[in-house]
């Protein structure tokens, strides 16, 4: 008998459980992700995407299209692995790990898997066909000593690092030289394609070519910024080598053509009217686009708040050229005096800011509290609004804690209601404290500029109680949307900030018990402990390195449709709401609740779960690279800042300490800089990672976290980015006295050896 055919199974696209989603996606429907890798499996072998196409009977241009851009997006996200025979299969997730390259100055490198596992090294020669920010999936090669896998790679699934900022050199052939450090490769530049680089200054590669395991990057020059030391150099330079987009494509300036100055009639037809409400915004002196307005009244049991921000979902259209663009960017990039916006100054300083005195569009949030400062009832709904005032930190601080005559009588109308939100404001201070959400009063700076953008100054931010009021309506906003789009079962992004892992949490216990202080609740604390511990460092002179040390044994807040709650706040639930002119992940969650507004059921909704999950991992991702961009331009300002300054003495506190020196912080002026061990005298010193102290093992000096120390200025590297102190005063004096025993020491060995 011939043998059994296996049984073919009609995967049906109707029969597809995402079937609504993709319908609102395209025209001409195609497979979702889930059910492409569900038919895969059932086949149980590779397929072709002709094989997939034909199973789901994808005929015309447009199916087949979308379906080799899905296939191809899958392959980058690591759902498929594109073979030999050119052949999709599915990812044997226990044996292959995919995640993106963290590269090293000193040419090798980490793979930080996309699970959350602990990073896997790789060694310089698994990283010469790589670069940095690459995607790849690896194997794990190997096992240390200590228990840390090393990894070999086995395909590079998404190249991310397309061009190169750098010095242009010449030589005996020419290359450029990565400002970006974590690229230890120097791009070579094939002939002819120099473009009108003279040697030393900066430019940009393209890469034409991707490194390989026996060759490096080859580029060309497209462009040529200028020379090294250029007034606005450091901001160009950082815009080209994070590749922050910067340019407005043609296809979005031509949508936004239809765009005026005022919001359309129509579009104000079916909204709550609340232009006769006295909405107010309140934001710092030198802003520009205004997200968000409130106000607040008395009621018999509380207080009705009610939170106005700008309707960005309405102009910015699902799949539009303004809204690929705006996902693109994911979010706005603040370089000190100058900001590239996720949207275009037509929405983001025009129609969507909530400027005063003219109608605009917005979503609201109204919330019910009670008198103890806890939302019984909260709910949203569409509305157009009339900001009566664009009011100022500053101001509002002046009128209701320093009673401000001038000022109240400027805005007698006002007031009364400034006041009503200030008492509002108190109550729910006393109850997020209660709760136990953290109130880090970390140290912002702001980089006061001169002439030919040489900076002044550095001046300390100081946060009033009217920063502390918005901050904490717009908390409540947040935590209001993410209980709503969780109640009604809607696709969101959330903002999730776990606490501790076990290892932060055993190094942090060590370094406060050598203080003598200790953080309650044993190997769970909760938010309320670590505030307990705040609360009790109050005063002490080292107070702001401990929270420094607090904060960093906390996981970095991300984007994720994962309900986990945000430790920092202590919050079960928590969202992105209040926002969306500067951040994708609001924008995502005004969708979703408009959706629901609209009467929609969630199958309905153009987002999945799935979708979800990467639009998260690339916001993210886009927030590390803004926030990045920023430091690197910050710290190259502050280096130029210290340039003339070389041989200056200052005080400054110890801020971290490492096996090969410490960094200090100049008091006032908020730089840090390096004292190499080298510096330290002769003595031996041994570095305690827990105590997080260098301690001398002769002498017994001892250098720890929060320690006042006088320092020299002796070096300035604009290129790394990177400022060298020297210790001076009693502590110089003991390690002279260290050095000096020492050469004495070896002094009379040698005459002993030369009287043998």
């Amino acid at each position: 008998m011939p043998p059994k055919s296996k049984k073919v199974v009609d995967f049906n696209l109707s029969a597809d459980p995402y079937a609504a989603r993709e319908a609102e996606k395209y025209t001409r429907p195609i497979p979702s992700r889930e059910l492409i890798l569900e038919y895969i499996e059932h086949v149980g072998k590779p397929l072709k995407r002709t094989e997939i196409a034909e199973a789901f009977a994808l005929e015309d241009e447009e199916q087949l299209e979308a379906l080799r851009r899905r296939l191809r997006a899958m392959e980058r996200d690591g759902q498929l692995l594109f073979n030999r025979e050119q052949k999709y299969c599915l990812v044997n997730n226990k044996d292959l790990i995919v995640g993106r390259i963290l590269g090293h100055p000193d040419g090798y490198g980490f793979l930080r898997p996309d699970d959350g596992s602990d990073d896997l090294y790789l060694s310089p020669r698994e990283m010469n066909a790589l670069l940095h920010n690459d995607r790849a999936m690896v194997r794990v090669s190997s096992i240390d000593k200590k228990g840390r896998r090393e990894g070999a790679v086995v395909e590079i699934l998404e190249r991310n690092t397309h061009q190169v900022v750098g010095r242009f050199m010449k030589d005996s052939f020419n290359y450029v030289v990565p400002d970006n450090k974590n690229i230890a490769q120097n791009v070579l530049i094939a002939p002819g394609e120099t473009g009108k680089a003279k040697q030393g200054q900066i430019v940009v590669v393209e890469i034409v070519e991707q490194p390989t395991k026996l060759r490096q990057p080859i580029g060309r020059v497209v462009e040529v910024l200028g020379d090294h030391l250029a007034p606005g150099m450091e901001i160009e330079m950082a815009i080209r080598s994070y590749e922050l987009p910067f340019q407005w494509p043609e296809m979005l300036l031509e949508e936004i053509k239809s765009f005026s100055e005022e919001v359309p009639e129509e579009a104000k037809a079916n909204r709550v009217d609340l232009r006769a409400t006295p909405l107010v915004t309140i934001d710092g002196e030198d802003a520009r686009d205004f997200d968000d307005a409130v106000y607040c009244k008395k009621t018999t049991k509380g207080w009705k708040l009610l939170v106005a921000i700008a309707d960005v979902s309405h102009y910015v259209q699902v799949n539009t050229a303004l809204d690929q663009e705006a996902k693109n960017r994911s979010t706005s990039v603040y370089f000190p005096e100058k900001v590239i916006p996720m949207l275009p100054e037509i929405l983001s300083n025009g129609l969507c800011s909530l400027n005063p005195h003219v109608d605009r569009l917005c979503m609201v949030c109204e919330m019910l509290i009670d008198s103890q400062g806890q939302i019984v009832r909260s709910s949203f709904f569409e509305g157009v609004m009339r900001s009566h005032a664009r009011l100022t930190y500053t101001e509002v601080a002046k009128m209701l804690v320093d009673h401000d005559k001038t000022l109240a009588k400027k805005h007698k109308d006002l007031l009364p209601h400034l006041e009503e939100l200030y008492a509002l404001y108190r109550v729910m201070r006393l109850s997020r404290e209660q709760r136990g959400a953290m109130d880090f009063d970390t140290q912002e700076t702001r980089i006061i500029f001169g002439k030919d953008r040489k900076i002044d100054r550095i001046v300390p931010l100081v946060r009033n109680d009217a920063h502390k009021l918005i901050e904490e309506f717009m908390i409540a906003a947040n935590m209001a949307a993410a209980r709503f789009l969780n109640k009604k079962k809607i696709p969101k992004l959330l903002r999730i900030h776990e606490g501790p892992s076990a290892d932060k949490l055993l190094g942090l216990q060590s370094f406060l018990g050598e203080l003598g202080l200790k953080l309650g609740g044993g190997f769970k604390p909760t938010p309320l402990d670590y505030m307990h511990l705040m609360q009790s460092i109050k005063g002490r002179p080292d107070a702001h390195l401990i929270q420094t040390v607090l904060l960093r044994s906390m996981s970095q807040a991300v984007y994720s449709p994962d309900l986990k709650g945000h430790f920092g706040l202590a919050l079960d639930e928590y969202a992105h709401f209040t926002s969306p002119i500067r951040r994708y992940p609001d924008l995502l969650v005004h969708r979703g609740i408009r959706h629901t507004l609209q009467g929609k059921k969630p199958e309905s909704f153009v987002y999945s779960h799935s979708d979800m999950v990467l639009l998260g991992e690339h916001c993210s991702a886009n927030e590390r690279r803004a926030d990045d961009a920023t430091r690197d331009v910050v710290l190259w300002l502050k280096c130029e800042y210290m340039m003339d300054k070389i041989g200056e003495e200052f005080a400054g506190l110890i801020s971290a300490v490492t096996s090969f020196g410490f960094f200090v912080e100049l008091d006032e002026i908020y730089v840090e800089g390096l004292v190499h061990i080298s510096n330290l005298g002769q003595d031996y010193f041994h570095f305690d990672p827990v105590s997080r102290q260098l301690r001398g093992e002769r002498t017994n000096t001892v250098f720890r976290l929060g320690d006042s120390v006088r320092v020299q200025v002796v070096r300035v590297d604009l290129d790394e980015k990177k400022i060298d102190f020297e210790l001076i005063g009693k502590r110089a004096a003991a390690a002279a006295r260290s050095r000096k025993r020492s050469r004495a020491k070896a002094d009379n060995a040698s005459k002993k050896k030369r009287k043998k």
